[in-house]
């Protein structure tokens, strides 16, 4: 297998705003891809140009339920990853990402295929260091709003490594910290897209709580390569996939501000619940293992998904 060029790829929620542009760089690279989507956040105009595609399916399918196929490698991001989305059904989201990483799982141990794992920054919870390193064990609210993602997403990891431990199931395991760009949905309530989109209608742009909370922003295209290089590389994992340049969300409402509409109001509302303070990437493991770092500035992906919202908002 090692050999091969081409492999046959499963990627779960391939529909969605990551899936959708990992099926693009699969595809353009010549690999098959079998794609399974709910449409829970997913959208299938994300994929109409390979629809007939001859190397391209996609089943309309929830990972809740398991799913018999032939494949090499599951990229596995099915999960709605907006706090708007996880927390409208948190029963649902929290069987997502348990029962649908188990058959996955399930699935690559009985056809002997490599699985990826999506993971996500938020396993670090409200993190009590700064910034977060992949040794750090996280500081989560177990029974808060936001736990039923990011506990979710702790039990995949750690599914992942049993699989691996008991079963040589090949596993790779990515955290993922924000990522914007072409693609996200209007409604997510993700900060890049809310402001971008409340700028575009006129409206002032909301921000909770102070502002001063940080984050780092890092484009799509960059977070794809790096999910790439972790599925043909040969560390399992866990690996911080993000861009360490940090940003409050006051700087960041300034900058969409100041492209789309200087004169726009800037309102404040309360801080939802356990909404982490600081997000930061420690990267050197992902520099080292998979000679990635992010190549696109805040300044410019902006630009980049200014222009398809301005093309896609209805």
């Amino acid at each position: 297998m090692a050999n091969r060029k081409n492999y046959r790829n499963l990627i779960t929620g391939g529909a969605g705003f990551l899936g959708s542009h990992l099926v693009d760089r699969l595809m353009a690279s010549g690999e098959e891809v079998i794609c399974l989507d709910n449409y829970f956040t997913g959208r299938k105009e994300n994929l109409n140009k390979w629809i007939n595609h001859p190397r391209f399916e996609l089943i309309r399918h929830d990972v809740t339920e398991p799913i018999k196929l032939e494949i090499d490698r599951i990229w596995h991001l099915a999960c709605p990853a907006s706090p708007v989305h996880y927390q409208f059904n948190p029963i649902k989201t929290a069987k997502t990402s348990f029962l649908g990483t188990y058959n996955m799982l399930g699935l690559a141990r009985r056809v002997g295929a490599r699985i990826l794992l999506a993971s996500t920054s938020e396993v670090y919870g409200d993190p009590e260091i700064h910034p977060q390193p992949e040794s750090y064990r996280g500081c989560v609210n177990t029974i808060g709003i936001r736990s039923c993602y990011d506990e979710g997403k702790r039990i995949a990891e750690t599914l992942c490594f049993d699989y691996q431990r008991m079963h040589s199931t090949e596993i790779r395991v990515m955290r993922i910290f924000n990522t914007y760009g072409p693609r996200m949905l209007a409604n997510d309530g993700r900060v890049v897209s809310n402001f971008i989109v409340q700028a575009l209608r006129g409206e002032p742009l909301t921000i909770y709580g102070n502002g001063k909370q940080t984050r780092s922003f890092c484009y799509v295209d960059d977070l794809i390569e790096g999910m790439i290089r972790l599925m043909n590389g040969n560390h399992s994992g866990p690996i911080n996939i993000g861009n360490p340049g940090e940003f409050t969300i006051l700087e960041l409402a300034e900058l969409v501000r100041n492209r789309i509409n200087p004169r726009l109001e800037i309102v404040h509302m309360p801080l939802p619940a356990d909404d982490p303070l600081q997000r930061k990437p420690v990267i050197s493991l992902a520099n080292k293992e998979l000679n990635w770092e992010p190549k696109i500035s805040l300044e410019k992906g902006l630009e980049k998904t200014i222009k398809w919202f301005k093309d896609n908002l209805e």
